[in-house]
């Protein structure tokens, strides 16, 4: 494997997972009845390679001191000076990212094939986990803006997907519907910033947005759209990782099997917007508007979280907000420029909450039995904030907490329900345009039915 070059690594890594993917998904159509041994088997052998794969990338870039690894594939197509370049990068932001994904995908692989054993969807789950990590893995390569867009949106479609994992149940297919809805405005903040890019600066590729290596690039981007388009990229970023307006989608994502709620809503899928923030902060450095909307977003979700955190009644809602919570820190980390931390702090903390929803089932069947064998007089956490606290701002912040801030009642009350009225009265004119059928005035027997003389 020695021979196997910087450009060959990158592909095989983003690749494999993608090619596993269309092979299951090909078997599948001709007639196979998707094994569940030979799903495992064939995940198990293509996580372990991919480690392999990444161990020796790093080793390569470490030892020959390469710090960054350009895959230039051309470009998909080109239109009257306007290219969508395929193209591949890895840097010491990448890296870990890219590190981090294939062991937390082989990792939570090994425990959802006995998690899932037997299950009805049991194939269908380890189907959207390859595509989901060929999604991360490209979105965390991608050497251009437009190229992140497809990783984006794979790691979306799929994320929804395995919310409505329990189709059979109407919660799931409803929250899953609701997230959908709320990662379409955040995307459509990335999509604006990605069409400004090449209509104000002529490329969405970071080598001309961003030149330098991370965390010493600087940026080409200036003038008055500089700002507009780093507001563009933050509220996209808040909406992958559920912080400030778009705060109210993962705990619902909580609908989805205890595997998918820690790969995606605990480890990577939420850690893409601080990827992106991450990426785009030689930008923020200079637009004074998106680095303190990036520190007041971060500030405001995190105090909110912990409110609601504390109130929760269930592990998985109750880890949900834990995750928000330091999602926000992170944001303030990058907004102060702490980009080193800030990425040590997205590792550390997306290894530590994989963990902790993987370990909550059985953890709470070892708090029963503690509890149990204590006579039921295991001791509370947290009083010595509360005792810090007035009685009635206590209950003020325990409603609040209960009632999470207020946020689907606002949101349900400014957004959702206005945009169903639109949509019925959009239904009703449509329908009394297309029906073909006469209207009868009240009271009169269609001719039709009328006795013929």
């Amino acid at each position: 494997m020695e021979f196997l070059t910087f450009n060959q690594l990158v592909q095989l890594i983003v690749a494999t997972p993608g090619a596993v993917f269309i092979g299951l998904s090909v078997a599948w159509l001709l007639g196979w009845p998707g094994k569940e041994k030979v799903v495992a088997r064939v995940t198990a052998v293509t996580y372990i390679g991919l480690t392999i794969l990444v161990a020796m990338l790093a080793w390569k870039m470490i030892s020959s001191g390469t710090h960054m690894v350009t895959v230039d594939l051309g470009n998909w197509f080109e239109i009257a000076g306007y290219g969508f370049p395929l193209s591949l990068m890895v840097d010491r932001l990448s890296l870990p990212m890219v590190a981090l994904t294939i062991v937390l995908v082989g990792l939570v692989g090994s425990f959802s094939i006995r998690y899932l054993h037997r299950d009805p969807g049991y194939f269908r789950f380890f189907l959207l986990m390859h595509l989901y990590a060929f999604g991360c893995l490209l979105l965390f390569t991608a050497g251009s803006l437009d190229l992140l867009i497809a990783g984006w949106e794979v790691v979306g479609i799929t994320s929804v997907l395995l919310i409505a994992f329990f189709q059979y149940r109407k919660a799931p297919v409803d929250n899953a519907i609701r997230v959908f809805g709320t990662y379409r405005i955040a995307d459509i903040c990335l999509l604006l910033a990605v069409f400004l890019a090449h209509h104000w600066f002529g490329s969405g590729a970071w080598a001309v947005l961003f030149p330098g290596e991370w965390p010493n690039a600087t940026h080409t981007i200036t003038g008055p759209g500089m700002t507009f388009m780093a507001v563009l990229l933050v509220f996209a970023a808040c909406g992958k990782s559920s912080q400030g307006p778009f705060m109210g989608w993962l705990p619902r994502a909580m609908e989805g099997p205890t595997p998918s709620s820690a790969i995606f809503y605990g480890a990577i899928s939420v850690h893409a917007g601080a990827y992106l923030v991450l990426r785009i902060e030689p930008l923020l450095q200079s637009s004074p508007v998106a680095r303190y909307l990036l520190m007041f977003v971060g500030l405001t979700t995190a105090v909110l979280a912990t409110l609601i955190h504390r109130t929760s009644v269930d592990a998985k809602t109750s880890l949900a907000y834990a995750s928000m919570t330091q999602l926000s820190v992170i944001f303030i980390e990058v907004s102060l420029g702490w980009t080193t931390l800030a990425i040590l702090h997205t590792v550390g903390h997306a290894i530590v909450r994989t963990a902790q929803f993987l370990r909550a089932p059985s953890m709470l069947h070892d708090y029963h039995r503690m509890h149990a064998a204590a006579g039921g007089h295991l001791g509370k956490v947290g009083e010595q904030y509360e005792a810090l606290v007035p009685h009635r701002v206590q209950l003020w912040l325990y409603s609040l907490g209960l009632e999470r801030g207020c946020y689907d009642a606002l949101v349900d009350r400014l957004l959702l329900h206005p945009l169903q009225r639109l949509a019925r009265q959009l239904a009703v004119q449509k329908n009394s345009f297309t029906d073909p059928t006469p209207r009868q005035p009240a009271g009169e027997t269609p001719s039709s039915l009328k006795p013929h003389a």
